[in-house]
């Protein structure tokens, strides 16, 4: 136990999990959720419809809650869904870039960052799947 202000608080040491990145990616879906919603409402052109857009934010934001260290099957629902944006996102943007779309058009900026973050949420997720099944405790 860690003590910290006058001596009356008692606060438990942060417990570390070896490998574990949920945090990150929580954070990264909810940023990617919040880059969605906005793109579309400034008229990007997105790989998906509105609704398309707005229900992949609410994907996003209910796997983001959802996370957490002794769940370890929503490591699995991150993974798939960080390889679906990684995928969508991913061709999108290369293929805005090779039909000569700007460098600096919004909508090229708002996809090339969905992408990254996309594939950023997937390297974590990875890193979590690959801590979580060399833990004996969960297998």
């Amino acid at each position: 136990m860690t003590f910290e202000g006058d001596g009356g608080d008692i606060v438990p040491a942060r417990r570390e999990i070896p490998h574990y990145h949920g945090d990150a990616v929580r954070v990264l879906f909810v940023v990617s959720a919040v880059v969605l919603i906005v793109a579309q409402s400034t008229g990007a052109e997105l790989p998906l419809s509105t609704l398309g857009t707005v229900g992949s934010a609410v994907i996003l934001a209910i796997a983001a809650g959802i996370t957490n260290p002794m769940q370890y099957e929503i490591h699995w629902a991150n993974a798939l869904i960080a390889v679906l944006g990684t995928l969508l996102f991913g061709t999108t943007a290369v293929d805005h870039y090779r039909a000569g779309m700007s460098f600096f058009d919004p909508s090229f900026v708002y996809v090339e960052a969905l992408a990254l973050l996309s594939l950023i949420s997937l390297y974590f997720t990875t890193r979590t799947i690959r801590g979580i099944t060399q833990r004996p405790d969960i297998y």
